[in-house]
């Protein structure tokens, strides 16, 4: 099974996400069976973040976004721990500063962009301007019906500068959800992640799926595709990222550059400190 296929959102597929089962896992029963196909994509995506890095032509930017308790940063700290730090960092949208706010949506968004050759990880993203905002009634419908065309362009001006991008939605149940927070609560290791808007936020749990829902559909393009990742498990979505990002680097036509120095010329001088020492 090509996990890239089996969740990619495809352009101007409807979406309907009550009938995605956040519960499903794939072949695998649980964590253990698929710990060693884990594993082999990280190494796999060692050796392809440097490639990527050398060839210096092209960039990736990875979107994460979902519910709270869904996993965003699990997954940045499981699947792409076998990163180089020198080629990939990863930045976190919070809510807007002073600054920011006083700027168009997409200007803070637009400085965090991957240079050639990096990859850049989103911890939420330009989407929060179509989901809070719209949910919470941040802006008017005239304004934020309009971004996800704004949000459009901007990706393929991205992509069309050599940008590949990957947005992936995880995505949760309701009881998962509860059973995370109870978790938080539970562990004092994690207390300190408990906010008031864990709960407060689930009254708005349907109506979040009703914008995910839309965004998916209107901003799932040939040049930045969604994949609708089932995420109850953890190790199941840690498994389904890195598949799919391992996938998307594969295709990428990376080359090692050509040596800028001559080779020979550059042995002899070895050999020659070598005879002096």
């Amino acid at each position: 099974m090509s996990y890239r296929k089996r969740f990619i959102v495809e352009p101007g597929q409807r979406v309907r996400l009550s009938d995605l089962d956040p519960g499903f896992k794939g072949k695998h029963d649980d964590k253990a069976e698929a710990a060693g196909e884990v594993e082999r994509d990280n190494e796999k995506l060692a050796a392809l973040q440097y490639l990527l890095y050398a060839d210096n032509k092209r960039s990736l930017l990875i979107c994460l976004q979902g519910l709270d308790a869904s996993g965003k940063d699990g997954t940045i700290a499981h699947v792409f721990r076998a990163l180089n730090p020198q080629g990939a960092r990863v930045h976190a949208f919070k809510v807007p500063s002073q600054e920011e706010a006083a700027h168009d949506f997409l200007w803070r968004v637009h400085s965090q962009a991957p240079a050639r050759g990096e990859i850049v990880i989103f911890n939420r993203s330009q989407y929060e301007d179509v989901l809070v905002a719209r949910v919470h009634s941040l802006v008017p419908k005239a304004v934020w019906s309009k971004r996800y065309d704004l949000i459009n362009d901007f990706e393929k001006n991205l992509a069309d500068a050599g940008t590949t991008i990957l947005k992936f939605y995880l995505h949760i149940s309701k009881d998962e959800q509860l059973k995370r927070f109870k978790t938080r609560l539970d562990d004092p290791e994690r207390n300190w992640k408990i906010s008031e808007a864990d709960y407060t936020e689930r009254s708005y749990f349907e109506q979040y799926l009703e914008a995910y829902e839309d965004a998916l559909e209107r901003t799932s393009t040939p040049h930045a595709p969604w994949f609708a990742i089932p995420s109850d498990h953890k190790w199941f979505r840690n498994l389904a990222v890195s598949k799919i990002v391992v996938e998307t680097l594969e295709s990428m036509p990376l080359t090692l550059p050509a040596p800028t120095v001559d080779l020979d010329d550059i042995r002899r001088k070895y050999h020659a400190a070598k005879h002096d020492r």
